[in-house]
């Protein structure tokens, strides 16, 4: 019996060379699989947004809860008045109940997302609530009224006590952040939202100098007479003044004493006095001031930089002025050079984000940068500060803008979007990051991906929503009119006013 393995002396001999050449092409078409399955198969890391987990306050059939940024139920929607989530990262949610608008008494606590009551030591918790220059509703995330035996403090979201019980009121200074008023017998004092005490319960009246806490406050004594304090808790000018303006620049204030507007420094020196009837700004050495309706600038030497001759004046970068001229602004500079034509509706100055917004009588805007130079034209739709970037309508598109006013794509602003909006023979589907079509063109109007993964889409007049991998997840069934933003958590929409920040599942 021939052993295995043995090849006898009949059968050919195996050819080496071929057996190699066959094992390469094999391994060849092994790897070829591989590169087709693995393009062929998304990557689901790359594909998947990362959504920070929130806590939004939804409101349907006339109750209010919460969700979170998924869209999961957190407090399923039983409560008769709004939930306020003072810090959407955290889960303290506050809730009112017996309220009574006639003689202002309510009910207030926290719950946590599990519906348990937080700070159950206190008869009342409620979110500090501020509103700035624009209206524009905000809430304290660092502290909470509280209140006990009819007095009021601070804690943190924790629970930690930052400010005793110990005062009639706490409320927030309106337009200022981190300023919080406080009444006790009667007379006022400031505290920060960490339960500092900026100023004594010593005034008979607190204001803001202007809407930065850092330019300290006008206080006003028993007498009447006006002083300021810093945030520093310095007394930066002694009560004496019959009146200080909300003006600050260059260490130097506008006050009014013995019936006279004067221009001091922050030592009560005396830089000018009845060289004006009104002063609207300083900036650096000079003072934008108004005589008999027409603005012009001085310099705190007294000289006139620019006359008296303009409707209008405010004050750009660089000794450039925004100037109303025969109801049209422009630009000029201190040596009342025309830097932009008087031809515009409008025009401001967008000072954080560093550009210049200019409305033309079409209704359209120029935007330019601080070389005056016009980078863009069309209709602003969103300015968001937090992201670094404007959305204009061009015609019948939207292109997107940095702060440079440098045109930038959608994928360049978005870089943690899986989908972006993309237009085609008039219509709207959604690419990938690669510019591949993931939901096809089939939309009237569509809205770019948004913080929780989701992007609203138009058909026939109706608004729905689709997900993050362009599954339809809300049929287009939603008349959104009088929205001025739209926007999907899953079944939820946002709701018209803005203020509220709310979602629902309503057809408003």
């Amino acid at each position: 019996m021939a052993s295995r393995g043995r090849r006898y002396d009949g059968e050919p001999k195996l050819n080496i060379k071929k057996v190699i050449a066959v094992l390469i092409v094999i391994a060849v078409i092994i790897m070829c699989i591989v590169l087709i399955v693995k393009f062929a198969t998304p990557d689901e890391k790359a594909e998947t947004k990362v959504v920070t987990n929130s806590y939004i306050t939804v409101y349907t059939g006339g109750k209010w809860g919460v969700i979170n940024s998924k869209g999961e139920t957190i407090i399923e929607p039983t409560y008769e008045d709004m939930i306020i989530i003072p810090d959407a990262t955290k889960p303290v949610f506050i809730c009112q109940s017996n309220v009574n608008l006639e003689n202002g008494t309510y009910e207030s606590k926290a719950i946590d997302n599990k519906s348990n009551t937080l700070f159950s030591g206190y008869e009342k918790v409620e979110a500090l609530q501020n509103i700035d220059s624009n209206n524009i509703v905000s809430y304290d995330v660092n502290a909470l009224k509280v209140s006990k035996e009819g007095k009021y403090g601070l804690i943190n979201f924790t629970g930690t006590e930052l400010l005793a019980c110990n005062y009639d009121s706490i409320t927030p200074l309106k337009g200022v952040k981190n300023s919080l008023l406080t009444i006790k017998d009667g007379k006022y004092g400031l505290v920060d939202n960490s339960g500092n005490i900026i100023i004594d319960n010593l005034y008979t009246e607190i204001k803001p100098l202007t809407n930065k806490y850092e330019d300290g406050y006008i206080v006003k004594d028993e007498n009447g007479n006006y002083g300021l304090i810093n945030y520093n808790k310095k007394q930066i000018l002694e009560c004496k003044y019959s009146e200080i303006l909300n003006i600050y620049g260059n260490n130097m204030y506008v006050v009014k004493e013995n019936g006279s507007l004067e221009l001091i420094d922050s030592n009560g020196e005396v830089k000018l006095s009845n060289k004006f009837n009104k002063a609207v700004s300083i900036d650096g050495e000079n003072i934008i001031v108004e005589n008999s309706g027409k603005y012009g600038v001085i310099n705190s030497a007294g000289e006139t930089k620019i006359e008296t001759n303009y409707e209008d004046l405010s004050y750009i970068v660089d000794g450039n002025y925004i100037a109303k001229k025969d109801g049209k602004y422009g630009i000029i500079n201190l040596s009342n050079e025309t830097k932009v034509d008087f031809k515009y509706t409008n025009i401001i100055y967008m000072k954080d984000e560093n550009f210049i917004e200019a409305d033309k009588e079409d209704g359209y805007t120029d935007l330019l940068n601080t070389n005056f130079e016009v980078k863009a034209t069309g209709i602003v739709s969103e300015i968001n500060s937090s992201k670094g970037y404007l959305k204009v309508r061009e015609g019948n598109e939207y292109k997107y803008y940095n702060f440079k006013l440098e045109s930038k794509t959608s994928q360049e602003i978005f870089l943690s979007n899986t989908l972006f909006l993309s237009k085609k023979d008039g219509k709207y589907g959604f690419v990938d990051k690669n510019g591949i079509v993931v939901v096809d063109y089939i939309y009237d109007d569509a809205t770019e991906q948004n913080d929780y993964g989701y992007s609203a889409v138009k058909i026939d007049g109706k608004w729905g929503a689709i997900d993050q991998t362009g599954k339809v997840v809300v049929t287009p069934s939603y008349d959104l009119a009088q929205n001025t933003v739209i926007s999907f958590i899953g079944k939820w929409h946002l709701a018209p006013d803005l203020n509220a920040n709310y979602y629902t599942d309503e057809n408003e």
